[in-house]
């Protein structure tokens, strides 16, 4: 079968065109032919070396994808043939708090990802995918959305009377938005680009930050809020946005930790998490059984995932490449 493997840590280009052997499950086992996969960010630092617990060679990438169930093996009761489901990123966290077992298993990184045609995964490690779904729509789902659900409703408690900020507008950010918006959040989100803000805009943005107009734009954060501060931040920038973050939640606030997108070696001055008795969370995506609660509150508000670009198999570093351009708002997907 066809599949792409990381086999150095090169980089996107070092990224191969393999053929591999077809998998076939074995007892308590499904097997999924793949018709749609999704990028994250966190894709390209596994193509560039991997990090804790995630930097397996060779590795099939992408942890995101959403298929069609053509074989089970002994013993499976979850799914039969025909079945439309998405395997879940950390493929053995099932239920419960995170334990470091789990965190070997995450897909693309620690074991073989999607980026392939068939794969073969425990039954515990997939969930059915919303009927009124494409499989392009459902590919997206297992990263990104629960990154935001977990961050904000499982180790956050966001409610009607909070605001969030958000930074970018990539997977997680675009999530996040349309989850708090369904809440009745109030939601502030930064990006570098107007036009990207304008997409939020005719999606109900009411407070967007443009943060090269605003450099310093925890200030703008605070104008926004009356000087008060946001109750909730879901930071994907890391160590390089971090301070701005801290100096835009309001005291008893809460800082999700989520990624490291810019200036991982950059310091920061963390005292302002004392002074203002700030809860600094890092949040490693989620279980199945919060992806099957999440899934729960898409389908009760009806909300679709946006995909920003689509590109075929056979042209997946393209997708790579567009990614990276920072031009998309929402998700990229391969389909196969």
């Amino acid at each position: 079968m066809k599949g792409y493997q990381v086999q150095t840590t090169g980089g996107i280009e070092d990224i191969k065109a393999v053929t591999l052997s077809e998998p076939e499950p074995g007892p308590g086992e499904v097997k999924v032919k793949i018709h749609a996969a999704s990028l994250n960010y966190r894709d390209f630092g596994i193509a560039e070396g991997g990090y804790y617990r995630n930097d397996v060679r060779p590795i099939v990438p992408l942890s995101d994808g959403a298929g069609e169930v053509v074989s089970i093996g002994e013993g499976v009761t979850r799914f039969a043939v025909g079945d439309r489901v998405c395997p879940i990123f950390v493929r053995d966290w099932v239920s419960g708090p995170i334990k470091e077992t789990y965190l070997h298993s995450c897909l693309g990184g620690g074991v073989d990802g999607v980026l392939r045609e068939y794969v073969v995964y425990p039954e515990h490690a997939f969930v059915s995918i919303p009927d009124n779904f494409s499989y392009v729509q459902a590919a997206t789902l297992p990263c990104a959305a629960l990154t935001a659900w977990n961050a904000l409703f499982e180790l956050g408690n966001v409610t009607s009377d909070d605001t969030v900020l958000l930074l970018g507008t990539g997977g997680v950010s675009t999530f996040a938005f349309q989850f708090a918006s369904k809440v009745g959040s109030r939601i502030v989100l930064t990006s570098s680009m107007e036009s990207k803000l304008d997409v939020f805009r005719d999606m109900g943005l009411t407070h967007g930050v443009n943060y090269k107009d605003h450099p310093e734009w925890h200030k703008e954060v605070q104008r926004i809020t009356n000087e008060r501060g946001v109750d909730y931040v879901l930071e994907v920038g890391g160590p390089g946005t971090l301070e701005r973050s801290l100096k835009s939640t309001c005291v008893g606030g809460h800082v999700q930790l989520i990624g490291v997108l810019d200036s991982p070696r950059a310091k920061i001055a963390p005292m302002i998490t004392v002074f203002n008795a700030l809860t600094v969370q890092g949040i490693y995506v989620g279980s199945r059984e919060m992806f099957e609660r999440m899934l729960l509150f898409i389908s009760k508000h009806n909300i679709m995932p946006v995909v920003d670009k689509e590109f075929p198999f056979d042209s997946a570093l393209d997708a790579y490449r567009y990614m990276s351009s920072q031009r998309h708002v929402g998700k990229v997907v391969i389909t196969f």
